[in-house]
């Protein structure tokens, strides 16, 4: 019998060994205008790289999924929404998933209560007004998952978050006020620390062929295969969405076809199938109650000085 490493893999829809979703984060000049509000008009060059993410590379990935057949999400600050209308157009009319990515990519868990809910709230209407209907996934810039973020999500509707690193397939998220679905992910499977070399945001990774970082994202997928997990990349369009990224992507999707018995989803589809076998009764995940640490951890001895 062959050793399983994942004790409690879900049954994934019509007998297959895997979920995959091809999430990306379309981020734009969001990050710019954030860490450089006094000076971003002055910084062309970084403008235009960003900017290459709706522009270029999502009416690319759009028909890289259309060939394929597949739909995936999106994660989109709400200011990109409105900025960058036909690139959402575009993903909204081939049927992929807008998923809320904060305001201009603030950090969660740097702002007060009072300000994540403001950010969230404009990030919901921005998507409803340009989608039809409001988002049910949400993924923190940044990762930034905060000690408020959880309520918040469940008193706004949301139906999954998909910020946290804390396993291979779903699991629950329990908070004050209810629970809702996680859909995690893991660095090993985000492109920037593969491929972002820009001094402005603190990254200077050195540049290497896509074939290199795909060692990385075809193990991971190999090991979901393998064991029944769920991969979900944290992708950028202006990172992966460059032409030889891209293009190894397309080898990526052609290996992962012929493996077969793969479920290519959105995640709202993902979480919506997660809900269905807990209902069912059918599966079990587990559950991570909410927040971790209410309060520091008392320090035995003082810390020196920095």
């Amino acid at each position: 019998m062959a050793l399983k490493l994942i004790d409690n893999p879900p049954p994934w829809p019509n007998g297959a060994r895997c979920a995959v979703c091809f999430s990306f984060d379309m981020d734009a000049e969001s990050l710019l205008h954030l860490n450089y509000r006094d000076t971003a008009m002055r910084r062309v060059a970084t403008s235009s790289i960003l900017r290459y993410g709706p522009e270029r590379a999502i009416p690319r990935l759009v028909e890289i999924w259309r060939h394929f057949g597949i739909r995936q999400t999106v994660f989109v600050p709400g200011w990109c929404v409105e900025t960058y209308p036909a690139a959402i157009e575009l993903l909204v009319r081939e049927g992929h998933e807008i998923g809320h990515h904060g305001w201009l990519h603030e950090k969660p868990n740097l702002l007060s209560r009072e300000h994540e809910l403001e950010i969230l709230q404009r990030g919901i209407e921005a998507i409803a007004k340009a989608t039809g209907k409001p988002p049910v996934g949400y993924r923190a810039p940044s990762y930034a998952f905060s000690e408020h973020t959880l309520d918040l999500l469940i008193e706004h509707g949301f139906t999954y978050d998909a910020s946290l690193l804390g396993d291979e397939v779903p699991y629950i998220l329990k908070g004050a006020s209810g629970e809702l679905v996680e859909l995690p992910s893991d660095l090993a499977l985000d492109d920037w620390p593969q491929y972002v070399s820009m001094k402005e945001f603190g990254y200077q990774m050195p540049i290497r062929s896509p074939e290199r970082a795909f060692e990385v994202f075809r193990a991971e997928f190999d090991a979901a295969f393998d064991h029944g997990g769920l991969w979900i990349s944290v992708w950028h369009p202006f990172v992966s969405g460059r032409l030889a990224r891209a293009a190894e992507m397309v080898k990526l999707i052609e290996y992962m076809q012929r493996r077969g018995a793969v479920w290519f989803a959105p995640l709202a589809e993902i979480a919506a199938h997660v809900n269905h076998l807990r209902e069912t009764g059918a599966w079990t995940p587990r559950v991570d109650r909410m927040p971790y640490w209410r309060e520091p951890v008392a320090h035995l001895v003082p810390l020196p000085s920095p």
